[in-house]
């Protein structure tokens, strides 16, 4: 079972890599690569148990807080962010009516999940930032910001889906086992004894300024979301490989 020291070592590497991120002098790329790094790590640290160990590992469940009354872009890279951290996800409104995103999975996972949607929303207002910079106007009537937000978030999220097929045939090949079927026999398990009434969520319909969305596509397409990065796994850096 994964002592609370072990967690505490994955938070504070974690951290270590949040204080890489754009802000702090690092690219959009790398900030993407470092979560493909915290995923590696983790593969690693699973690989190290047996089948039965991680059947005894406890589930939990985090929400990712957006302060806002509507969906935003970036939902559409949740699921994609739960398939790749082996996560259940589900949106939900506070008591004031505000939306967040809640993951249910290993401990572990959970952390991941939270650090992936943290560098996937740095990286796509980042790019907007120097989208809008770009252009000589901007018609906000028409939510260009929006649009362009919403095709970024589409383009990573299928290349999250592509490197997660990849992640796993690779573990499968090398090691002989397949992670995610371990996995998710303990999360879906867990995951039925909550008796949640979910409902699929309708799509919203909603116009997008067509030119705004091809170039939030491009941009996510630009992001070079590496399986595996270079370096020793946990040190901290962010140097794709």
């Amino acid at each position: 079972m994964v002592m609370a020291t072990d967690l505490d070592k994955l938070k504070a590497r974690l951290q270590a890599l949040r204080e890489k991120t754009t802000a702090n002098g690092c690219t959009e790329e790398e900030a993407l690569a470092a979560a493909a790094k915290v995923a590696e790590l983790l593969d690693r640290h699973d690989l190290s148990l047996s089948d039965l160990e991680i059947r005894e590992e406890q589930c939990a469940q985090s929400a990712i807080e957006t302060n806002r009354k509507q969906r935003q872009p970036i939902s559409s890279c949740i699921p994609a962010i739960a398939e790749y951290c082996d996560c259940k996800v589900w949106q939900e409104k506070d008591e004031t009516g505000r939306v967040r995103y809640v993951f249910f999975g290993l401990r572990p996972s959970i952390e991941m999940a939270h650090y992936v949607y943290d560098v996937i929303a740095t990286a796509m207002q980042t790019a907007w930032m120097q989208y809008a910079r770009n252009q000589r106007f901007i018609r906000y009537g028409h939510d260009e910001k929006g649009s362009f937000l919403f095709g970024m978030a589409v383009s990573i999220a299928n290349k999250l889906s592509a490197m997660k097929m990849e992640r796993d045939e690779a573990i499968r090949i090398s090691s002989g086992r397949d992670l995610v079927v371990v996995r998710r026999a303990v999360v879906d398990t867990e995951f039925a004894k909550l008796d949640l009434n979910l409902r699929r969520g309708r799509a919203s319909g909603k116009k997008v300024a067509l030119k705004a969305f091809e170039a939030g596509q491009v941009a996510g397409q630009a992001l070079a979301l590496h399986p595996g990065v270079g370096g020793n796994p946990g040190d901290g850096s962010c140097e794709p490989r």
